[in-house]
């Protein structure tokens, strides 16, 4: 009798090993078949110590059980369960549907395991050691885990569709050829995608991918020296939270659930580029205490990604970029000390309804934000946060941000028009401090009034009906351009006082010209 044949009785076939055989009656009897030997280091499939035939099945047993194995014993539900077990060969369950339950603990695999176009009902390989996975168009109906394995070649889930949790935690998964270490472009998990820990050594792809709930990477570390980009996710669908945040390290714990005290937590660490471009989340992208090593051409992108919430709280990256160019967000939660300086943040077109502030962030540290994503002058970014400050009732600074606005546009000018704007702040802050007008006006009624006072009375024209001499008036007359109060017209100043009088007639002209053109704003603004 040859593998693929069996007895209608289900007894194994004479062919199988003794291994083999008391695997094949395990799995009748959906009990677990443990091969370990009790010792740590024989039993760890990542270790160097050699697994002899007495733990070793043929991987083509292995998929005869799977495609076409026996009926399970009276009373019982049949499934394979192997701890414990070297899989000599390649598993080849190409294009099948397996519909026994499928787990694999301790396991060590000599060659890739073929999945492609697979379906399953629920799959799980634990802390094993795989060549590669090949598991493009893997359909499941229930969970597809893998936490705790190594992947020495990589895994491909290209336009997989897993029925409820996809499990990464912990696994250790190495580049193919390409440079990739997980290509999941078109990936579609029906709750979460859960890769906790993750220790990714090449571009982790999601590429159009789609998660039901949540997509968890908390204190995973993704290094990609071979590629630009460590993670690679344009178009990414995130029904809740991504998460790219610290986890606790050596405990048992919930996901997403606060370590206890004493827990060792290890954070996000990417080093390589981010591309997140054009993604959608349902609730937040959660970047707290991340960190991103980058190179002097590598990106953090966000471009054009819409979610409800941004907690931007990450560790200010060195070099690289963080670009948030046309990007939508409701609430920004923010730190100061998380974004980039001058040249290493973009954000044109970034939309942004309600600021967050985590810890200090005074409005200079603010301004300097916007100042180090516009090398060059553009309007925009300030009117989005004066009209974000409006909203939440901080007119104050509203207008600070516009008055540094006006200010930044001042350098682009030339020297005419720069002089004009040096004069309308120096004055009235282009409008925006108007209570400056009022100051000058007084001051220089004041100092007019005292110097007229001591010229004593000009000479007057021919006049039938001459006004008496009032100092305070003629100054006062002289400042005030177009309301007339009947003294500038009638008395004559000689030598030094017929300038100062010229002087404060110009002053009074440009004191009234930037208050209009801060009124105009303000009106324009309404």
């Amino acid at each position: 009798m040859t593998v693929g044949t069996r007895d209608r009785d289900g007894e194994p076939p004479a062919e199988l090993t003794t291994v083999e055989a008391g695997m094949w009656q395990a799995f009748r009897d959906g009990s677990v078949y443990d091969l370990r030997a009790g010792d740590t280091a024989d039993d760890d499939p990542h270790g160097r110590r050699p697994w002899g035939d007495d733990r070793t099945v043929r991987a083509r047993v292995v998929c005869w059980l799977l495609l076409d194995g026996p009926p399970a014993l009276a009373g019982r539900v049949s499934s394979l369960k192997l701890t414990g077990v070297r899989v000599s060969g390649s598993m080849d369950l190409a294009g099948g549907t397996v519909v026994p339950y499928v787990e694999f603990h301790s396991c060590r695999f000599d060659a890739e395991v073929l999945l492609p176009e697979t379906r399953f009902t629920t799959v799980r390989l634990v802390n094993c050691a795989v060549p590669r996975l090949e598991a493009a168009r893997l359909q499941t109906e229930g969970d597809l885990h893998l936490p705790r394995c190594r992947f020495h070649h990589g895994i491909r889930l290209t336009d997989a569709q897993i029925g409820t949790d996809l499990l990464l935690n912990q696994a250790v998964v190495n580049r193919d050829r390409g440079g990739r270490s997980i290509a999941a472009d078109g990936l579609n998990v029906g709750q979460d995608l859960q890769a906790e820990l993750l220790e990714s050594y090449g571009e982790l792809s999601l590429r159009s991918a789609t998660i039901g709930v949540s997509l968890s990477l908390r204190g995973a570390r993704l290094t990609s020296p071979y590629t630009r980009l460590a993670l690679n996710a344009p178009q990414l669908t995130v029904e809740r939270t991504l998460y790219l945040t610290p986890a606790g390290v050596g405990a048992a714990q919930l996901s997403g659930t606060t370590p206890a005290r004493g827990t060792r937590v290890r954070r996000f660490e990417c080093r390589g580029g981010i591309r997140l471009d054009d993604g959608r989340f349902g609730d937040a992208v959660d970047l707290d205490r991340a960190r991103f090593v980058l190179t002097d051409d590598q990106e953090v992108s966000l471009r054009r990604v819409q979610v409800p919430e941004l907690r931007f709280l990450g560790e200010r990256p060195e070099r690289g970029r963080v670009v948030l160019s046309g990007a939508r967000v409701v609430n920004l939660v923010d730190r100061a000390s998380s974004w980039p300086g001058p040249g290493g943040l973009q954000m044109s077109g970034f939309s942004y309804e309600v600021l967050v502030p985590r810890g200090p962030f005074p409005l200079a540290e603010r301004l300097r934000w916007l100042a180090a994503a516009t090398a060059e002058y553009h309007p925009e970014p300030y009117e989005r946060l004066a009209a974000v400050l409006r909203a939440g009732g901080e007119d104050e600074d509203a207008r600070e941000v516009l008055l540094a606005r006006q200010r930044r546009r001042r350098e682009t000018l030339p020297l005419g028009p720069k002089l004009w704007g040096y004069a309308q702040d120096w004055t009235v802050a282009y409008g925006y401090r108007p209570g400056r007008a009022a100051v000058w006006m007084a001051v220089l009624w004041a100092a007019g009034s005292l110097a007229f006072a001591r010229a004593g009375r000009p000479g007057s024209g021919d006049f039938a009906e001459q006004p008496p001499w009032n100092p305070a008036l003629f100054a006062l007359d002289l400042l005030l351009p177009v309301i007339d109060l009947g003294q500038a017209g009638f008395w004559h100043l000689t030598g030094g006082w017929q300038w100062l009088a010229a002087a404060l007639v110009l002053l009074g002209w440009v004191l009234a010209t930037t208050v209009a053109a801060g009124a105009t704003r303000m009106l324009r603004r309404n």
